[in-house]
């Protein structure tokens, strides 16, 4: 113990103590490190221009082909250029047409890329007064691309507007017909603009059908082959489709006159170029058959629809087209008067089709067609109940179909004398095409069927602001000169002669006449029922003179018919002789009705020429 408390008292005093620093020494000396050179420091790199950056960012702009790389590098590019920079401005264009393309994107957005562009353009100051070809090429795309987004939102007034100016822009670019490709400035600069205004006319005619202005855009259809015919070689096949296209528009104007030609015209390029046996020629033989129905040639429209259809089976097709081709079919044998072999078709179809289908239900229309015609009320009202029931379940999903099947079914009850049911589905139809604006030009036809029946009904007060209604819609889709504007105008003047107000009726007559002298010609059968109509009203009023005008021109129109009209010649001397006669009385009552000449049935025209002249 004490040895160890000792041996701890040394060593505390030796810690404690100064410790001597021995000298350093260095064992085994590393030599010093070699000496190292280095290089010249680089620059640091020189930011790249903004010019550069903007080139770039627009090459790898022109060089993006997917939806997402268009977009990325067009953010690219809209960071690195001016917001009025005019590549930006064509790069919204090229953006927004690819947008609409792919059909994926919102229209809006579309048009916003369309009114950014077309602010940059219309913003960019010019050297001349006068804008290039090339700028008026780049403002028309632009406008074209406004249009075509605003009719995609349904704002078809500014659609209208905006493709109207693009045509502007873009019509004395368009070289002559015969001429070699060139036309203003050289085609602005080498660029061919016709198929810019091809599309430009085409989305115009869109627009103006879904206004109603069907007349209107049958021009544009019409300029659109015109184009086509100067663009494409002779016998292309693409041109065929332009033809049956406007031979389409012609027959939907029920002018079927028009059509005939223009869908001869599609089937001959096709078969030239496809052959007799394409799906392209079934199609143009389907159409022809429609429109040799409209033009009352149901033995040349049954012909064409079994070709057609032939041609169908041949490529194996059993869908809706061949089924519709088929429906079609009936529909020609029920004019031809062949019932029951139109109800065997129709019989095989509705074993082919869904039992809640549209097509099921437009089976059951026709077959009503074809018992109605037959007589058979029964039968007929329950195949159009059938029918209703099936459309009341698509109303909200295709209401645009289901509005123009219940105009068939109203006619339909019409003619089993169900007069209030069929108003009752006019009305319905109506209600319904109001919400749809691309069916204005149907809303006329039903306003004025519905006035028809009011009046026939006798509720002729109820009548006449649907007939009122219908002629205004009718003048703006069709134009002023259309002969069912015509029509409507005769029937407003029944209505007024029935409230005993033969001033307004023979105003509306002698519109009615008006229009229908140039529709359908002074000798048509309706244009002389209006006329007689006319000389009726002025003969109610007293105008006797008036009265004897309008019927002698009645009697000369009548005799041109010939042997043919011989009853309907006869009745109007009668009544020429009838309004003599109360002329007569008003001016002389004491006298003899024999002073004023009468018409004979064997008069010429010359012989009643003077008849009236005296």
């Amino acid at each position: 113990m004490a040895l160890r408390r000792a041996a701890t008292l040394l060593l505390r005093s030796r810690l404690r103590g100064p410790v001597p620093n021995p000298a350093r020494r260095t064992l085994n000396p590393l030599p010093a490190p070699p000496r190292r050179h280095f290089s010249a420091r680089p620059r640091p790199p020189v930011p790249a221009s903004a010019a550069a950056i903007a080139d770039a960012a627009e090459e790898a702009f022109e060089a993006a082909r997917t939806t997402n790389d268009m977009l990325a590098s067009f953010s690219r590019l809209e960071a690195a250029v001016p917001a009025n920079d005019r590549r930006l401005a064509l790069a919204c264009l090229k953006l927004g047409q690819h947008l609409e393309a792919s059909g994926s994107a919102d229209p809006s957005r579309v048009l916003s890329l369309a009114l950014r562009c077309l602010g940059i353009l219309e913003a960019t100051p010019k050297a001349s007064a006068s804008v290039s070809a090339s700028d008026a090429v780049s403002l028309a795309m632009a406008l074209h691309l406004a249009g075509s987004a605003s009719f995609d939102l349904s704002r078809f007034h500014d659609a209208l507007s905006f493709l109207a100016r693009s045509l502007r822009l873009l019509t004395p670019l368009i070289p002559d017909r015969g001429v070699a490709f060139g036309g203003g400035e050289e085609a602005a600069e080498g660029f061919d603009v016709r198929p810019v205004a091809h599309a430009v006319r085409l989305q115009l005619a869109n627009v103006k059908t879904a206004l109603g202005r069907r007349e209107e855009a049958l021009a544009d259809m019409r300029a659109c082959l015109d184009l086509k015919e100067s663009i494409l070689p002779p016998g292309s096949r693409e041109l065929g489709a332009a033809y049956r296209d406007l031979a389409e528009a012609h027959a939907s104007l029920l002018d079927f006159k028009q059509a005939l030609p223009l869908c001869h015209k599609a089937l001959e390029l096709h078969e030239s170029t496809l052959g007799k046996n394409s799906m392209e020629v079934a199609q143009d033989r389907r159409l022809l058959g429609v429109i040799y129905t409209g033009l009352e040639q149901h033995e040349q429209a049954l012909e064409q629809n079994e070709i057609s259809q032939k041609v169908m089976k041949s490529w194996g097709a059993a869908g809706p087209e061949l089924l519709h081709a088929e429906i079609d079919a009936a529909n020609i044998k029920i004019a031809l008067g062949k019932f029951d072999e139109a109800i065997g078709v129709l019989k095989n179809v509705a074993k082919q089709v869904e039992k809640d289908s549209e097509m099921r239900a437009l089976v059951f229309i026709s077959m009503a067609k074809a018992l109605a015609n037959q007589e058979k009320a029964g039968d007929t009202k329950r195949c159009l109940e059938i029918a209703c029931g099936i459309l009341e379940k698509k109303e909200l999903a295709t209401p645009d179909k289901v509005a123009e099947a219940y105009i068939e079914v109203s006619s339909l009850y019409e003619m089993v004398n169900e007069f209030d049911k069929a108003i009752s589905l006019l009305k319905r139809s109506l209600e319904m095409l109001e919400r749809i604006p691309q069916a204005q030009h149907l809303e006329g036809n039903v306003a004025a069927r519905i006035g028809w029946l009011l009046l026939l009904t006798g509720k002729v007060s109820d009548a006449i602001p649907y007939l009122e209604d219908a002629v205004e819609r009718m003048k703006d889709s069709f134009g002023p000169k259309h002969y069912g504007v015509g029509y409507v105008y005769n029937n407003l003047g029944a209505a007024y002669m029935e409230m005993d107000r033969p001033q307004s009726a023979a105003q509306m007559f002698a519109l009615a006449k008006e229009v229908m002298d140039v529709s359908l010609g002074p000798h048509h059968s309706d244009t002389i029922e209006a006329c007689q109509s006319l000389a009726n009203a002025y003969n109610t009023m007293g105008s006797y003179a008036l009265a004897m005008e309008f019927q002698k021109r009645v009697v000369d129109s009548w005799r041109s018919h010939g042997p043919d009209a011989r009853d309907e010649l006869k009745e109007a001397i009668r009544q020429y002789n009838q309004i003599k006669t109360k002329a007569f009385a008003s001016l002389s009552p004491g006298g003899s009705a024999n002073a004023l000449p009468g018409l004979q049935a064997h008069e010429t025209d010359s012989d009643s020429d003077k008849a009236v002249q005296k």
